[in-house]
């Protein structure tokens, strides 16, 4: 089984900052492009930031000078180190990975369960 397991949410005052952390286990061949998306209550879901496993970055305008992707490849995680953090970034953090299992070689979009971060004073 793989799995993504994130970390790092949590409450945060307007201007602070968090990182979050993703990392993937179990039974991996490879893994190409990772990626942070986010869901406020009542919304629908977005991107955020991806990271291809060449090191090539995209960010939601939105984020762009306040938040920063990058990976382990060593450790199959992902970062997202979030700066200057306001209102509304709150929302449920998830990762994705598109995964090649070790085993049948197929390739998935693998989700986390997801992380809250909640930024209020």
């Amino acid at each position: 089984q793989v799995q993504l397991v994130e970390s790092g949410g949590g409450l945060v005052q307007p201007g602070g900052s968090l990182r979050l952390s993703c990392a993937a286990s179990g039974s991996i061949f490879s893994i190409n492009t990772m990626a942070w998306y986010r869901q406020a209550s009542g919304k629908q879901r977005e991107l955020v930031a991806d990271i291809s496993s060449g090191g090539i970055i995209n960010y939601a305008d939105s984020v762009k000078g306040r938040f920063t992707i990058s990976r382990d490849n060593a450790k199959n995680t992902v970062y997202l180190q979030m700066n200057s953090l306001e209102p509304e970034d709150t929302a449920v953090y998830t990762c994705s990975a598109d995964i090649t299992r070790a085993v049948s070689r197929y390739t998935w979009r693998h989700w986390g369960q997801g992380t809250q971060v909640t930024v209020s004073s």
